[in-house]
């Protein structure tokens, strides 16, 4: 058995974890449909909260637990700009990417806005021959060929995701209209260092991170959120929550008696 990081605990410990470990209590408090959603991660690491989820609650269907990613938003003077995976996986596979950008995608759309996305890397459009490009352009393929309707392009440099100008200046055939509003990262050191410069240097607001992937609502936020972001996310996370109730009653109410 594992829980909370730990091979091999045995039943005392794990009545003990059971018993005190309030991320432990809340998935499966979620699991059993005692609870609607959780919230966790004010205190202890990140990484340990993500182990505890992915072990109680799990990825959805058709999702696979290594596949789980984050979301960041940024709410600023400029507008709204979304960034992933800026929490979870640190070296992400072309294929791990395309299903980050897809959910990403699913969960922006829940805010009523159109995703636009753009993936990043030090070559823009083919101008630098290196690993983060060819996994950037890979998964870019993949994108297109699971979900043809989103509009996305990659490899590119920020400044090109950001400016259609200068993006159209430099590859004019671009998939991928007007300014980006989703950025999607190769890895998640350049994710997580961009999502903290950006938030200081513009005064954002910071909205997550929201965990994408998971069969129920649950989001593992950072001991230096506000009290703001708290009740940001617990917001976010009853909508979640409301919309998943209300899919379910539909298929049932769908289905053949």
């Amino acid at each position: 058995m594992e829980l909370g990081g730990r091979r091999g605990v045995t039943p005392e410990a794990a009545r003990t974890m059971v018993r005190t470990d309030n991320t432990v209590i809340a998935a499966l408090a979620l699991k059993r449909n005692e609870a609607d959603a959780m919230i966790c991660g004010l205190e202890g690491r990140f990484a340990r909260h993500l182990r505890n989820v992915r072990l109680i609650i799990g990825a959805r269907p058709g999702v696979e637990d290594r596949d789980l990613s984050a979301l960041s938003m940024l709410i600023s003077q400029r507008g709204v700009l979304f960034l992933t995976d800026t929490y979870v996986t640190i070296d992400p596979t072309p294929e791990e990417i395309a299903e980050m950008t897809v959910l990403a995608a699913q969960e922006i759309r829940r805010f009523g806005i159109e995703p636009k996305a753009a993936l990043l890397s030090l070559s823009d459009f083919g101008s630098r021959e290196c690993p983060s490009a060819h996994k950037m352009r890979k998964a870019a393929e993949i994108i297109h060929s699971v979900a043809p309707d989103l509009e996305c392009d990659g490899e590119m440099h920020a400044d090109s995701a950001l400016s259609a100008q200068l993006r159209q200046r430099v590859y004019p055939h671009s998939r991928l209209k007007d300014e980006a509003n989703l950025l999607v990262f190769p890895d998640l050191d350049s994710a997580n260092i961009t999502l903290t410069a950006l938030r200081t240097m513009l005064d954002a607001l910071h909205v997550g991170p929201i965990l994408l992937g998971t069969d129920r609502p649950a989001h593992i936020l950072t001991p230096s959120v506000t009290s703001r972001g708290v009740v940001n996310m617990t917001a976010l996370a009853v909508v979640e929550a409301s919309q998943q109730a209300q899919a379910i009653a539909e298929i049932g109410t769908a289905a053949p008696r």
